[in-house]
């Protein structure tokens, strides 16, 4: 395949899955205030994508992780080719499609992570890992993150309930909306620089811009476009469970929950660790749900959250493993692993429409969860 029009590919692929990314993720800062009324949802994932758009620009850090950290390429290193960058997009793509359409908070962040490493063990061997950055700039913080947020929030939901009298609390209302649109700010710093490492690495690969070099301002802008259109879609099955399905969340825990995870991502994308925001969030909420006297958290989802965080690197490469296989045997498999992936994405979109979730039944609990009616006070 012309090496121009293969690169052309990529980007699109890269894009469509920032895009993904954009809608998968919305519910981290918008579920709760969502869920408290705070913000109607339509109004919700329009400041998100904004944000989104704007938090973009504002740092480069986590995409040079990628670009020049996670896979070695270049001089002293294996050359990873946009063969397999393609493989390992699609095996993001695909595992970012499952988890949004079991409503599950996984991360975006991971399976782009997960693709790119089971693609390039399959064409390049494991020397193409660098796995001093893979612990250290990866998988360290994707287990302290998550714990870190839950401290935080829990402290902050203890603090703000003792401090506050119940009358009062109506005013963490107006407070979420400052808080969620911080969340969306950082969001924007730290994950669509994932896909601007991504394609600034297929650059590099292809040979048309020189190694150890940052994104270019095209790539910039293009990657926030991409997440901020993601996230203005939505994304209301996991915006359903983070909001409703781990814990019944009132203004006060919301605003704890989104300031302890804006502080996290912005430290996180300050130091260059490309953490999932799914993950600090989801921690967040918990953290809120164990915090206030009387809350309760459904483990029983909480343990499918942690699974599917378990479980989504080594899903995803299992897919971009396989998809670089079929690639590598030419421009036959290039266009079968292609044509493959547009079928199982329409096969995805088609089977979510048999049980459709958007802005208007939103509220409604998720598939077994049982909510628990509120009392009517008797009249005298």
């Amino acid at each position: 395949m012309d090496p121009l029009i293969l690169v052309a590919l990529v980007i699109a692929l890269a894009l469509f899955f920032d895009f993904t990314n954009g809608f998968h993720d919305t519910a981290n800062a918008m579920a709760t205030p969502i869920a408290t009324g705070a913000l109607r949802p339509k109004v919700a994932v329009a400041i998100a994508a904004v944000l989104n758009l704007v938090g973009a620009f504002l740092s480069t850090e986590v995409a040079k992780t990628i670009s020049g950290g996670l896979i070695r390429e270049g001089d002293g290193g294996v050359q990873i080719t946009p063969v397999l960058i393609l493989a390992g997009l699609i095996g993001a793509i695909v595992w970012n499609l499952v988890t949004w359409l079991l409503g599950l908070p996984s991360s975006s962040s991971h399976a782009l992570f997960g693709g790119l490493i089971g693609a390039a063990v399959v064409g390049a061997g494991f020397a193409a890992i660098d796995g001093g950055v893979l612990i250290s700039k990866i998988l360290i913080p994707a287990v302290l993150a998550p714990i870190t947020a839950g401290v935080v929030s829990y402290l902050a939901t203890k603090l703000a309930y003792r401090l506050t009298r119940k009358r009062e609390r109506d005013g963490f209302k107006r407070g979420q909306v400052f808080t969620s649109s911080l969340v969306s700010l950082a969001h924007g710093t730290n994950d669509a620089q994932k896909t601007m490492g991504v394609i600034t690495l297929t650059l590099i690969a292809a040979g048309f811009q020189d190694v150890g070099s940052g994104p270019a301002l095209w790539v910039i802008s293009a990657c926030a476009l991409a997440i901020a259109l993601g996230t203005y879609s939505g994304g209301w099955r996991i915006i359903r469970t983070m909001g409703r399905g781990i814990t019944e969340v009132e203004p006060a825990q919301g605003f704890a929950a989104e300031s302890a995870t804006t502080a996290t991502i912005l430290a996180s994308s300050h130091l260059g660790f490309a953490l999932s925001t799914t993950q600090v969030a989801s921690g967040s909420v918990i953290g809120t749900g164990i915090g206030r006297k009387g809350a309760s958290v459904r483990w029983r989802t909480a343990g499918r959250i942690a699974l599917g965080w378990l479980i989504t690197i080594p899903a995803a490469g299992v897919i971009g493993a396989l998809a670089a296989l079929l690639a590598g045997t030419g421009t036959a498999g290039i266009v079968a692993v292609v044509v493959l992936a547009l079928a199982a994405i329409t096969a995805i979109f088609l089977w979510a429409r048999r049980n459709r979730v958007d802005h208007r039944n939103l509220h409604q609990p998720e598939p077994g969860v049982f909510v628990r009616p509120k009392k009517r006070k008797a009249r005298r």
